[in-house]
């Protein structure tokens, strides 16, 4: 096992707070952890989701206090979890484990280039939650017959897997990024931006999981069969410091500076970066939603269709 020194408390509680995300949708959840000089860049796949989620954490020294020396290993989310030591601002690495397929397909580590299309960030949330409605709208009016996990996840597929604007983006990638609170303001003055209201299913309070439909969850994403609500209020899963910058948010296998990557500079707080820390990126058959907390990346829908593969009406 290896130990990892963090930035500070808030990088130690960042990490804590996506680990818990990845394990409330998977409880035997694994991440493929990759470090060199002061970047870990942690992967992780949400289920329910069909994408990848990414978070870099800041050290506070260089992976093994060597500038050379590169960290690139499957870990249990759960395991890496209990290891984190908030106050501390440590972590230890478990011992290996073997990881799902998803793990050996990480997007490339550059060659990232700017999609133009995408919507602003307003825009982006209102295009979720108007998802989130119509699926449970047309799931209600079906008849209790009718009411078949084939059919929920055939309506399901449908909405999910429509495109973004005039972008190759997925919605469930939104739904992903909002699910594990990429999408949120910047915080002002310190603090964290507005939480989402509930959204009613049956009058229940969306930080609650909706009432079962012949055992499953009505809203989630049509891959997952048995899982975690993923619509839920996202102060649920508990929450990462917006007022942190989006520190090392740069490429996929984010062991360079973002620089490298011909990205701005991600040290820089949101307002700086676009307006609003936002940008859609494709390098080769993926595209990936970067945010100033983390980033959701996918394969487009013109490049087939795979593990990670999305499909279009």
């Amino acid at each position: 096992m290896t130990d990892l020194r963090l930035a500070d408390e808030t990088e130690a509680a960042d990490l804590a707070a996506f680990l818990s995300r990845l394990l409330h949708y998977d409880r035997s959840a694994a991440v493929r952890l990759q470090a060199a000089g002061t970047a870990l860049a942690v992967f992780g796949r949400p289920a329910s989701f069909e994408v990848l989620a990414v978070r870099a954490v800041r050290l506070a020294e260089p992976y093994r206090n060597a500038p050379d020396a590169v960290l690139d290993v499957t870990v249990s989310a759960g395991e890496l979890l209990e290891s984190v030591d908030e106050s501390a601002a440590t972590a230890v690495v478990p011992a290996p484990v073997t990881g799902p397929p998803w793990a050996g397909v990480l997007p490339p580590r550059g060659g990232w280039r700017t999609e133009p299309g995408l919507p602003p960030a307003g825009a982006l949330g209102a295009t979720v939650a108007a998802a989130v409605a119509e699926f449970r709208s047309r799931t209600g009016e079906l008849a209790q017959e009718h009411r078949t996990r084939a059919e929920l996840d055939r309506i399901g597929r449908e909405i999910w897997s429509r495109l973004v604007g005039e972008t190759q983006l997925p919605v469930r990638a939104l739904h992903a990024a909002q699910s594990l609170r990429f999408l949120r303001p910047p915080a002002a003055m310190g603090g964290e931006g507005p939480a989402e209201p509930p959204v009613a299913v049956g009058g229940e309070d969306s930080a609650r999981p909706p009432a079962a439909v012949g055992g499953e969850d009505p809203v989630k994403s049509p891959a997952a069969v048995g899982g975690e609500d993923p619509v839920k209020s996202p102060a649920a899963v508990g929450g990462e410091d917006p007022a942190k910058p989006p520190a090392a948010v740069g490429g996929e296998n984010f062991v360079k500076s973002p620089a490298d990557f011909g990205e701005e500079d991600s040290a820089k707080p949101p307002a700086a970066v676009g307006g609003e820390g936002l940008a859609l990126l494709s390098s080769g058959a993926w595209l990936r939603l970067r945010t100033p907390y983390g980033s959701i990346a996918v394969r487009r829908a013109d490049a087939g269709l795979g593990a990670l593969g999305v499909s279009v009406r």
